[in-house]
């Protein structure tokens, strides 16, 4: 088969799964735009005369479940969040890289153990001590984040910092660096790829949760994801307009930063897989 044939069998297989995997995006997008009872009656047929109604979906949905202040509460459990990752697992990750030792080991082994874990096997405990230590709040949230994302996040680090020549950092240290000057001055400029890939994956995870907001901080701080939930009405009403319209919105903003940053995700997974 010559090869501008291969190509091109490859570009619509990758064109075709594209399109699958924007659908459900577009049919929320396309939806947003129509009548509540045009959504469930003609869900896949584009608004016309008829069931468009403009931008009242929107202004219904940001007006019944208070979407500015669940968008504020959502940012703060993010942006710490992603930031208390980042600042931590990348010092563990290269802790356990460069400290050879069986407690390092072990250390590095609980954090990949953590990933297999399922959270619903520690949600309703996680949640009580959560309660006990004074924890159900949007910061105490921040920590059990870190907890949560600490596993991924370790790995992908270590995975990269072993690919770092360590010449790097004891030239460093003949310059006159302690070793937390030698990791920000040195070493965490080199993990940019790496970092970019854990911000985006723990960003899409931490903004889209809705369970273990649910489960800590219940209704008090509303993030957007259980702020929506709210749109559902007794006996299984649901105002599916406006549902749809917060979930565009809701969406919005991982998107621009995953478009943003996105061409850091494919080469700091790849660094990350590295052994040393």
């Amino acid at each position: 088969m010559p090869k501008r044939l291969t190509n091109a069998f490859l570009f619509l297989i990758l064109l075709a799964l594209a399109l699958l995997f924007a659908a459900p995006v577009l049919v929320v997008v396309m939806n947003s735009f129509k009548a509540k009872f045009s959504i469930s009656q003609t869900p896949f047929v584009l608004p016309n005369a008829q069931t468009f109604v403009g931008g009242e979906n929107y202004t219904k949905g940001i007006a019944d479940t208070g979407f500015f202040s669940a968008f504020l509460w959502s940012l703060f459990v993010t942006v710490f969040s992603v930031a208390a990752i980042l600042v931590f697992t990348s010092m563990t990750a290269w802790f356990t890289v460069r400290i050879k030792s069986w407690y390092t080991t072990v250390l590095y082994d609980f954090f990949v153990f953590s990933m297999i874990v399922p959270f619903q096997m520690v949600m309703f405990t996680m949640s009580r001590i959560a309660n006990v230590l004074g924890l159900d709040n949007p910061i105490g949230l921040v920590f059990i984040y870190l907890g949560f994302g600490a596993g991924l996040s370790v790995f992908l680090f270590s995975g990269f910092i072993k690919s770092v020549p360590r010449g790097i950092e004891e030239a460093a240290t003949i310059d006159g660096c302690n070793a937390i000057t030698t990791f920000w001055r040195v070493v965490f400029p080199i993990l940019k790829p790496t970092t970019v890939t854990v911000a985006i994956l723990n960003t899409m995870w931490i903004w889209n949760d809705y369970l273990l907001p649910n489960l800590v901080i219940g209704s008090d701080y509303k993030t957007i994801p259980i702020a929506i939930q709210y749109l559902k009405g007794g006996y299984g009403s649901v105002d599916m307009g406006a549902m749809m319209a917060m979930l565009v919105l809701s969406i919005l903003p991982v998107i621009v930063f995953y478009l943003t940053c996105q061409k850091y995700i494919i080469k700091g997974v790849a660094a990350g897989a590295v052994k040393g």
